[in-house]
């Protein structure tokens, strides 16, 4: 019986072989003709952002397009943000900034987005995201901005209102917490480290197992996972990348109360992004503190036919009980529709901030 599998397999196996060397060839005469695009550009003196988000974006619907299976478009769409990075990465290594240290989700969605070949920059806070990307020193950012569970990341839209940068791009990302010791037990652990916004998903699951035990903020789930390894009376919430990057072990995992959480990330850069042909417009919009001022703020997009995929609102701190509004449109700022929206809703608002455009996830 053996030797009959062997036979069958066989044949097939030099099929996966031959396959596998066509593909080695495309690929390098992809990246060759990647690197030929970017001496075009020099010979040009084109001096262009190394990322296109609407590019890339168009790049990867037109292959889900076609695709017929049984590669899912989900697969389609892992397997050439590498194809793509790499061939970017012959002619530049972005650098891209996120929450650190190594293991944080914003880092699995920094390459979720960008693929691997990247030059990651690790930061401590989201307000350093921001200065670096400002100052240089990263061409983008990626930050979280709302949870499925908790809701919008308030210190990721105080820097959207305040800084000059733009939303060049957004990430779903799909969140498993873990909690993790250095044993893969809960002995001698006397406290659980976590991002604020890990401890408020894991609450009723950390309530029903460890009601006495003491809660305590962390600046990211990697950073606990990180005490977490170098103290053994700690234990973290945090995913796997962070239990294999500080070599933890689990004592119990998906302890999120929403087995369906989920946290939406932004890229954030100094650049414009085209239409892609799916898009988002997000604004920041105050209105004058009168009766129907919010119904007038909204008008123009049911006039225009514009459709608002999000509407969240943050106090303004004036002590005046006033609200900006943070307002994701569907479509580009160029599309006609939305552009004659935006014309008519800068007349009825008393704040008016474009965010950006940017292809829709």
């Amino acid at each position: 019986m053996a030797d009959t599998l062997s036979k069958r397999l066989q044949p097939l196996r030099e099929r996966i072989d031959h396959i596998d060397r066509q593909i080695l060839d495309l690929l390098n005469e992809r990246a060759r003709t990647a690197q030929q695009v970017g001496d075009v550009k020099k010979d040009f003196n084109v001096d262009e952002d190394i990322l296109k988000p609407e590019r890339e974006a168009m790049i990867l619907r037109r292959l889900q397009s076609l695709n017929q299976g049984p590669f899912t478009d989900q697969a389609i769409a892992s397997v050439w943000n590498e194809i793509i990075s790499t061939c970017r990465g012959l002619e530049e290594v972005p650098v891209v900034a996120c929450l650190g240290p190594v293991g944080s989700f914003s880092e699995q969605a920094v390459f979720e987005q960008f693929g691997h070949f990247i030059e990651p920059l690790y930061c401590d806070s989201f307000d350093e995201v921001f200065q670096v990307v400002e100052a240089g020193r990263a061409q983008v950012g990626v930050v979280p901005v709302e949870n499925s569970t908790e809701g919008a990341v308030n210190r990721t839209l105080d820097l959207l209102l305040n800084s000059s940068l733009k939303v060049l791009g957004e990430r779903s990302v799909r969140i498993h917490h873990d909690l993790l010791t250095q044993s893969g037990t809960m002995d001698g652990v006397q406290r659980i480290l976590g991002h604020p916004q890990a401890l408020a998903q894991c609450r009723d699951w950390l309530t029903r197992h460890y009601p006495g035990m003491p809660l305590d903020p962390a600046s990211s789930n990697a950073d606990a996972a990180r005490q977490a390894a170098a103290n053994g009376q700690l234990a973290a919430i945090a995913g796997q990348a962070a239990a294999d990057a500080w070599a933890l072990s689990a004592v119990a995992s998906g302890i999120q109360d929403d087995p369906q959480n989920r946290t939406r990330f932004l890229v954030v850069g100094d650049m414009q992004t085209l239409p892609s042909g799916s898009d988002k417009t997000s604004l920041i919009l105050a209105v004058p503190n009168r009766a129907g001022a919010v119904h007038d703020m909204i008008a123009p997009l049911a006039k225009h036919d514009v459709s608002m995929s999000r509407l969240e609102s943050r106090p303004a701190r004036t002590g005046q009980w006033e609200y900006y509004f943070y307002v994701d449109l569907l479509g580009h700022i160029s599309d006609p529709a939305v552009a004659g929206a935006l014309d008519e809703l800068k007349q009825q608002v008393a704040f008016f901030k474009v965010l950006g455009s940017y292809p829709r996830q």
